[in-house]
């Protein structure tokens, strides 16, 4: 079966990673994977919460939220609103997790990092590109600490990244078709949605799953983690190069 865009199954849409776009921050980065795009803007401040006070760890955040025409319709700013939707307060929670899920935060005690990540465009994926970005973004933060002699020793066990895997309807497969990194087209006709936030070492730090039409079995979740393993490792390359000459070496993605 062929997709809306022509790609095979298990083709990434294209990625790239644009560094230090805005000027003014320790770390930035610009995300477009496919026609989705993510700025994503890291500011450090001397501070932690007031529940890390005394432990010696940092702290890391993240905000989330989409421009009014990131979608076809305009939306109201939530600001204009008053408050956060659900979707974005569970959205930043999930990149929050994710790079507190990677990074050792013993070696910028006192320090925060704040990850602002803005969506431009919106065609799926979002919550999964800004993963992806967040990591780029707060690699160079923290680079801009280590100069500033704030940071000692490497700040990361590992990377992280995000993909999307579905099973789409298929015409000759009663069962579905698995397929990578989905679109929006995709994304709203598919039987099974799965975001998977993986690190550069095989691990996970988050799965999230819905069965829209039919359930799955273990089968079908081991063959959709397995895609979408090997689309993180296209995404660690895709940062490794993104930052190469940036940052330490022993703070990259294997190549």
């Amino acid at each position: 079966m062929a997709r809306p865009d022509g790609r095979s199954p298990l083709q990434l849409r294209p990625v790239s990673l644009e560094c230090d776009v805005v000027s003014h921050a320790e770390g930035s980065c610009l995300i477009v994977q496919g026609r989705t795009k993510v700025l994503i803007v890291a500011t450090l401040e001397q501070k932690t919460p007031p529940f890390l006070r005394d432990t010696g760890e940092g702290w890391i955040t993240a905000e989330y939220g989409m421009l009014p025409r990131a979608t076809l319709e305009r939306s109201p700013r939530e600001a204009a609103k008053g408050k956060q939707t659900g979707r974005s307060l569970e959205i930043q929670r999930l990149i929050g997790r994710a790079l507190r899920g990677v990074a050792d935060r013993r070696t910028f005690p006192e320090w925060t990092v704040t990850l602002d990540c803005d969506v431009l465009v919106a065609d799926a994926g979002t919550r999964c590109a800004s993963v992806t970005g967040a990591w780029v973004a707060l690699a160079l933060a923290l680079e801009t600490l280590r100069k500033r002699g704030g940071l000692k020793k490497p700040p990361f066990r590992e990377a992280v990244a995000a993909i999307s895997v579905g099973v789409l309807p298929d015409r000759e497969r009663p069962e579905g078709m698995v397929a990578l990194d989905l679109d929006y087209i995709e994304d709203s006709t598919a039987h099974v949605d799965l975001n998977v936030v993986g690190t550069s070492t095989g691990r996970y730090v988050e799965v999230q799953g819905t069965a829209e039409r039919e359930p799955f079995d273990d089968k079908r979740l081991r063959e959709m983690l397995t895609v979408a393993k090997r689309g993180c490792r296209r995404l660690f390359r895709a940062q490794r190069k993104a930052l190469e000459g940036r940052i330490p070496e022993d703070w990259l993605p294997p190549a």
